[in-house]
């Protein structure tokens, strides 16, 4: 059996609006006004990592897990508030086919907090099991969120071994984690394509329209 690890934001949600627009009035809502908003400047790309820099930065304080819970909170309710997010064109059908493959199992691994990204996948109509959802609640490192989302797949599909593991995303982030975990890799959509292009990644979709497993397989696989 075969794994995919989705990203969510602007891979199967259309929703990096309302994501980055609710984080950063959550910040400032608790004080954190001061924000660099140059994500690419952070060492980790995930909601846990970028709130503790620039708590410490803001508050003066050290930052602690137990935050996360009270700014998740208000973050999900800032969200619900907003426009709701739709699915990126095909993934709807994509995650529901696969989801009846045999030979593949699914899970979703995001730099969000949780219970935002669960919203997403809702609003975007997603057929998804929360079991296999992991956000940064926990973790500030992509690979270390990846890698759990890895084990809740073992364990849910009752797999020792995954015969190939498979990363899908729309950042250069998550091509950097796919590399430093030593698996395969799908970058979507065109906002980062020349810089796709550049680090010369084996396959490259525009949405899930215009994505075919067989030939992801050939190219990735090198069957």
């Amino acid at each position: 059996m075969n794994l995919i690890v989705f990203d969510i934001d602007d891979t199967l949600t259309k929703s990096e609006y309302q994501h980055q627009l609710a984080y950063v009035n959550t910040m400032k809502a608790f004080g954190i006004t001061v924000i660099n908003e140059n994500w690419r400047a952070y060492l980790h790309h995930t909601d846990s990592y970028i709130l503790k820099e620039n708590y410490n930065r803001n508050l003066n304080s050290n930052f602690e897990f137990s935050f996360i819970d009270d700014f998740e909170k208000r973050m999900t309710e800032l969200i619900l508030d907003l426009e709701p997010v739709s699915a990126i064109n095909g993934a709807q059908d994509f995650i529901s086919n696969l989801n009846i493959n045999p030979d593949y199992a699914i899970a979703f691994a995001t730099g969000s907090l949780l219970e935002p990204a669960i919203v997403k996948l809702d609003q975007a109509g997603i057929n998804y099991n929360k079991d296999l959802v992991v956000g940064s609640n926990l973790i500030f490192e992509r690979e270390g969120i990846v890698l759990e989302a890895i084990q809740k797949a073992k364990t849910f599909y009752g797999v020792d071994v995954f015969d190939n593991i498979i990363s899908v995303g729309d950042g250069l982030w998550d091509l950097k984690t796919a590399r430093n975990l030593g698996v395969h890799f799908i970058g979507i959509g065109m906002k980062n394509y020349q810089d796709f292009k550049k680090e010369r990644i084996n396959y490259h979709i525009k949405d899930w329209n215009n994505f075919n497993l067989s030939d992801a397989e050939n190219v990735l696989f090198n069957l």
